[in-house]
C-alpha cells in the first residue's frame, strides 16, 4: 500500500443534512463504510487528502479508525453537481488478497495510420483484480492501425492477475477515415432552402393582398 493512502478516520455519531454540512464546513467529508457482513459505520475523513486520493479511479484507502486499521475501496463519490465539491463517500471493506470487481478506465496510446482516427467506444472495462493491486488503467495502443481495424475487449492486454468481466466482444477501438463534409455544398443547400422559404412567404403575402 502507498503511504499516501493512509487516512485517519473519525467515527461520527451525528447524522442528517445539517450534520453533514457542518462536517464539510470544517473541511472534512462524511463517509459510510460497509461490507464483509459488518454493520455500516459512519465516518469523517480529512477533506483535502481525500480530494487528492479520489482523483484516481478505484482508490483503496488504509483507514486508521481508533486503534484499528481497515482497508476500504472507494465505491462511490457523491459530488455537488454545480460546485463539484465532494459531499459523501461510500466505502467497501476489502481484505488483502481478495478479488474485487471494478470498472477500470481505458487509456489510448499512439496514433493510427495517417488520415484515420481511432474512436474510443468503451471508456472502461470491468475487471476482477486483487483489491490491493487495482490498475489505474488498461492501455490500448493504436499506433499504425489501418482503416477498418477494430479492437475488442478480448484484444486488450490485461495486467497480471486481472480477469476480464466485460463481454469479450465489446468494441473498444474503431479505426476509420473521417467523413469529409463539403461546406460549400452545405452552404448552397442552406441558401436554396432560404430562397424557397422566401418565395413561399412572398406568394402567401400576394395571395392575402388579392383576397383583400
Amino acid at each position: 500500500m502507498d503511504e499516501d493512502n493512509k487516512v485517519v478516520a473519525e467515527a461520527r455519531e451525528t447524522f442528517g443534512k445539517g450534520a453533514a454540512r457542518k462536517i464539510r464546513a470544517a473541511g472534512k467529508i462524511p463517509a459510510v463504510l460497509y461490507g464483509h457482513g459488518t454493520d455500516p459505520r459512519h465516518l469523517t475523513l480529512p477533506g483535502h487528502q481525500i480530494l487528492l486520493l479520489v482523483r484516481k479511479a478505484n482508490a483503496v484507502l488504509e483507514l486508521q479508525i481508533g486503534s484499528k486499521t481497515e482497508l476500504a475501496l472507494v465505491k462511490d463519490v457523491q459530488k455537488d453537481p454545480v460546485h463539484q465539491i465532494i459531499e459523501h463517500l461510500d466505502l467497501i471493506v476489502v481484505k488483502r488478497g481478495e478479488k474485487v470487481q471494478v470498472e477500470v478506465p481505458v487509456h489510448v496510446e499512439g496514433e493510427p495510420e495517417s488520415g484515420t482516427i481511432a474512436d474510443l467506444d468503451a471508456t472502461t472495462l470491468s475487471l476482477e483484480v486483487e483489491a490491493t493491486h487495482i490498475p489505474e488503467n488498461v492501455v490500448v495502443s493504436v499506433e499504425g492501425l489501418e482503416d477498418g481495424t477494430k479492437l475488442f475487449a478480448s484484444d486488450v492486454e490485461l495486467p497480471k492477475g486481472a480477469t476480464l468481466l466485460s463481454d469479450p466482444e465489446t468494441l473498444v477501438i474503431n479505426v476509420h477515415v473521417p467523413q469529409k463534409v463539403d461546406l460549400g455544398e452545405e452552404a448552397e443547400a442552406a441558401e436554396g432552402e432560404e430562397a424557397a422559404e422566401g418565395a413561399e412567404e412572398a406568394e402567401e403575402a400576394a395571395s392575402e393582398e388579392s383576397a383583400e
